[in-house]
């Protein structure tokens, strides 16, 4: 790691990304679960966090950078929602109703796809296969597979995921954010 003052990332981030190297052949290839990392501890990757993450590894910026744009998962410019539901749109889904239950449940909280809620609470987003065919169609909330959909089923599921996730992030610490003032 490099002496560079972090920003984004907290003594136990760094602590949860250089425990993960033994698992990997190089620093390289800590990259993407570093980005996970971050996207979890703070529900996006804003580019103070991967030069943060690169210092760390050792990688330069642009490395990291690439890594992360390759993937549609990680959000840079703002947050995304407490909870993080995918709804599927492959063919199995689709036949039974996943592009409706996108667009009502977009509809239900005021969203476009992509969009989170004014709260926070919720970001909505399409996924193209979830892997779930047999219980389709499915939305992942969070960790939650949320299985054979209708709207209203959704709707009810999603709000008990929200309130699980409201439950677990006040128990957790939450990372602070640099401030311009500390550099003065």
């Amino acid at each position: 790691m490099t002496s560079h003052a972090l920003k984004r990332l907290t003594p136990e981030m760094v602590a949860e990304i250089e425990a993960l190297a033994p698992r990997y052949p190089d620093r390289r290839a800590l990259v993407l679960p570093s980005l996970h990392l971050v996207n979890k501890a703070l529900r996006h990757v804003p580019l103070d966090a991967v030069v943060d993450v690169a210092n760390v590894l050792g990688l330069p910026p642009a490395e990291v950078q690439d890594t992360l744009t390759f993937y549609q998962f990680f959000h840079q410019q703002k947050p995304h929602g407490t909870v993080r539901a995918f709804v599927c749109r492959s063919i199995s889904c689709a036949l039974r109703g996943g592009d409706e239950l996108l667009e009502k449940l977009c509809s239900q909280y005021g969203i476009e796809p992509y969009g989170t809620t004014d709260d926070g609470s919720l970001t909505i987003e399409p996924a193209e296969c979830l892997g779930a065919c047999d219980f389709a169609p499915c939305v992942l909330a969070n960790d939650d597979l949320l299985k054979n959909l209708d709207p209203a089923a959704a709707a009810a599921a999603l709000e008990a995921v929200k309130i699980r996730a409201d439950q677990q992030n006040a128990q957790r610490p939450q990372p602070t954010t640099h401030s311009p003032m500390e550099d003065a």
